[in-house]
């Protein structure tokens, strides 16, 4: 079975939104499907889009699990944004936050460092 995901995050302003959402990615988006929305691929068959909808921005919460946290905070950094927050579990996943203009937050998951 071939599940596509698709998270949503409701924006107050779109091109501002192309702008930060382009920085955190690396890329643009990866199709318009209209005027309102922009799709960005984050890994196969799994997608971040963001959605003019003004009266809903700032309530979203999106959680990305990757293999090269460090790297990936780095290279996002190296393009002007910085985090909100970084957490450390106690069993060790460390979680790192950064908010859009309007508040979403956007988290990006790490396994431990090794020892």
């Amino acid at each position: 079975m071939t599940v596509e995901l698709f998270a949503g995050v409701p924006v107050s302003d779109l091109p501002r939104a192309l702008d930060w959402y382009g920085r955190l990615f690396g890329a643009e988006p990866s199709f318009l499907p209209n005027d309102v929305e922009a799709v960005w691929e984050v890994a196969e068959h799994r997608h971040v889009y963001v959605e003019l909808k003004p009266g809903d921005a700032g309530h979203s919460m999106v959680t990305l699990f990757v293999d090269d946290l460090d790297e990936r905070v780095a290279a996002i950094a190296g393009r002007g944004l910085q985090p909100a927050l970084r957490e450390t579990y106690d069993n060790g996943v460390r979680k790192v936050t950064y908010r859009d203009p309007d508040g979403n937050e956007v988290g990006l998951g790490g396994e431990p460092v090794a020892a």
